[in-house]
């Protein structure tokens, strides 16, 4: 009798506070305290026995007040089954205490309580613009953040047929936080492309995620779609995709729309189009590793606007209790608006891609600027979109050029971005092409000790280099293998009080280098791979 009553008792506890990666599941208990810690998230779940019309167009959730005096007014969400859910996560520790708001008098008036207490290890908080340097990101608690992103648009369907766990996810994610990226850019959802696929791919179904037949964010399905709701098992799904993300440190740049990808859209400004968007803010604006873009390639394909993108970009601010980081993938959208977004996102292929870049960074001074998409996509064992460059020499090339013109950048491999997803390449057969990961593991490296947020880029237009210093006398050269040499006068004075490392962009290798007599620098790589000249004064 006493073995049942403990079974008992311990079911009772794992059904009140269940735990799937970072978040939390709680059910609601009038006067209850639940306990998280600082930039957790917790599910705050409420069962009603009441249907309600329309529940996903419902205004449902909760004001948290902070013993200290601060309010926080956090929406809701309908969860399918008569479960509703207040998603909750704080940068504040201390007592919070809630009671709910609802259309419903079943659903309003409940009041518990949270206790915030201190962070877990190594967790820095959501991504904000750096209070010293607008220009730069940090996290919440002051710790730089170097934003290395990798493209991913179909990373909601790795797994979505498990239903009980997402290992292939993991495993992606897992190669993607080693190798350096901290920031993937991915789509809520995304139907198919619409160019030529390669033949290969039907030889290996398991890489192909175009085209769902049973995957869709309304009833119904792409090609026979239903406006009239929502399918919350979507929502699950993509729910324990960005809690893994979460837990790993690597951001969501979550763009809500994407126009070309095949997607059944609703009407813009439709009942559907605004249930959908306020749902997917609602839902994932307590993560702290979400920033919101509102579509890919906003203005492109004659869909949408730059009235309906306002209008957008509006109710993210209206709705967003948390005010996570908002931008547009549109250079021409950020260009003309650039007080509507929090970075300014550029999608730039020319072929001297610095130049742009540089001229972008300057003309946004108080602002991030962010290449979200250089044309470079690396090959990979089946062609699925080349753009411009996919040589992954060159393509790497790119994103240094990008980081030395002191804007951030984005890393494409053909096999990961779009519909083709090779979520376990070096498991691959011997032969077949393995994606250098490893360059940008290494590109991470070189500023695991060097504030990227305090260089700036100092063109030098006799030096044959590209040059970020920081206001310490730390200067950083790229030197592309092409060049025989580099000739920088500016250190002649300086050379008996510095210290020369060069850096081998391809392999991370470091040689120590005891400096020239004179202004005539040369890579011991030259002719091999790309290399950073690192110089520091002696202090």
């Amino acid at each position: 009798m006493k073995t049942k009553k403990l079974l008992f008792a311990l079911l009772m506890i794992l059904s009140l506070q269940l735990t799937y990666g970072q978040i939390t599941t709680v059910k609601h208990k009038n006067h209850k305290t639940f306990d998280i810690p600082k930039w957790e998230v917790i599910d705050i779940v409420i069962k009603s026995k009441t249907n309600i019309k329309q529940p996903y167009r419902s205004d449902f959730g909760a004001v948290f007040t902070h013993e200290n005096g601060t309010t926080q007014k956090v929406p809701g969400f309908y969860n399918g089954n008569n479960e509703w859910i207040v998603r909750f996560s704080s940068s504040l520790k201390g007592k919070w205490s809630y009671i709910t708001y609802a259309e419903s008098s079943k659903l309003k008036n409940k009041k518990a309580k949270i206790s915030v207490t201190d962070a877990k290890e190594n967790k820095h908080g959501a991504i904000v613009i750096n209070q010293k340097n607008t220009k730069r990101f940090s996290y919440q608690d002051g710790t730089p953040y170097f934003l290395l992103a990798f493209e991913c648009d179909w990373l909601y369907a790795l797994d979505y047929h498990n239903k009980k766990e997402i290992p292939k996810t993991d495993h992606l994610l897992n190669l993607i936080q080693e190798n350096g990226f901290n920031q993937v850019v991915m789509n809520v959802f995304s139907y198919d492309v619409s160019w030529k696929k390669d033949e290969k791919l039907k030889e290996h179904p398991e890489h192909e995620f175009g085209g769902p037949k049973d995957i869709f964010p309304f009833l119904g399905n792409n090609d026979h779609p239903d406006f009239s709701s929502l399918n919350p098992e979507f929502f699950k799904k993509l729910d324990r995709t960005i809690s893994m993300m979460n837990d790993k440190q690597i951001v969501s740049h979550l763009m809500i729309y994407v126009w070309n990808k095949l997607v059944a859209w609703p009407e813009m400004y439709s009942e559907a189009d605004n249930m959908y968007f306020d749902y997917v803010v609602k839902r994932y604006q307590a993560f702290p590793n979400m920033l919101w873009d509102i579509s890919k390639e906003a203005l492109y394909y004659g869909r949408a606007d730059t009235k309906y993108i306002n209008e957008r970009v509006d109710r993210v601010r209206k709705l967003d209790s948390y005010k996570r980081l908002l931008t547009v993938h549109d250079y021409g959208y950020c260009n003309k608006n650039p007080e509507k977004v929090d970075f300014i996102s550029s999608q730039n292929w020319s072929h001297n891609i610095y130049d742009t870049m540089l001229e972008a960074g300057q003309k946004f001074d108080k602002k991030p600027v962010f290449n979200i998409e250089h044309g470079g996509y690396e090959e990979s064992p089946y062609t699925v979109f080349t753009g411009n460059y996919d040589n992954a020499e060159y393509c790497l090339r790119r994103n240094y050029m990008c980081l030395f013109s002191g804007v951030y950048t984005t890393y494409y491999w053909q096999g990961t971005s779009w519909n083709a997803i090779i979520y376990n390449p070096f498991e691959q057969p011997k032969g077949v092409y393995k994606p250098k990961f490893d360059y940008f593991k290494h590109m991470n490296s070189l500023f695991k000790n060097l504030d990227f947020s305090t260089f700036k880029p100092v063109p030098h237009k006799n030096a044959g280099v590209y040059n970020l210093s920081d206001d310490k006398g730390t200067v950083l050269l790229y030197v592309p293998k092409e060049n025989h040499s580099i000739r920088v006068w500016f250190f002649k004075k300086e050379l008996k009080n510095r210290t020369f490392e060069w850096f081998n962009t391809l392999t991370g290798e470091r040689q120590p280098y005891s400096g020239p007599t004179a202004g005539q620098y040369m890579s011991p790589w030259s002719g091999q791979a790309d290399a950073v000249l690192i110089s520091k004064l002696i202090k």
